[in-house]
C-alpha cells in the first residue's frame, strides 16, 4: 500500500522518507490539508533506458498522399 505523508510531516522528515521509499520501492503521496499534491516514486533502476519502440505510436494524426514525395521534385538541386 502506498504511503501518505502530510507536507509539513515531509518537509520535516524529507531524507528519511526518502532512504525508506529506496529500501521499500512504495511510492509516497505527498498531501496538503488532507489533498493529494504530488507523488514520489522511485527512479528506474540504473542501466535500465526506456525503449524508444512505439514512443511515437498515435502521433501522426493522418496523412494525405503516404506514397507521393515529401517535398517537390523542383525542390531539389544539384551541385553539379
Amino acid at each position: 500500500m502506498a504511503r501518505i505523508v502530510g507536507a509539513a510531516e515531509f518537509k520535516a522528515t524529507c531524507l528519511r522518507v526518502i532512504k525508506q521509499m529506496g529500501r521499500d520501492g512504495e511510492p509516497v503521496t505527498i498531501t496538503n490539508r488532507g489533498r493529494p499534491v504530488a507523488i514520489l516514486s522511485p527512479a528506474p533502476a540504473s542501466g535500465s533506458a526506456p525503449s524508444i519502440i512505439g514512443a511515437m505510436r498515435g502521433s501522426v494524426l493522418s496523412y494525405d498522399s503516404p506514397f507521393s514525395p515529401a517535398a517537390d521534385p523542383s525542390d531539389w538541386t544539384s551541385a553539379r
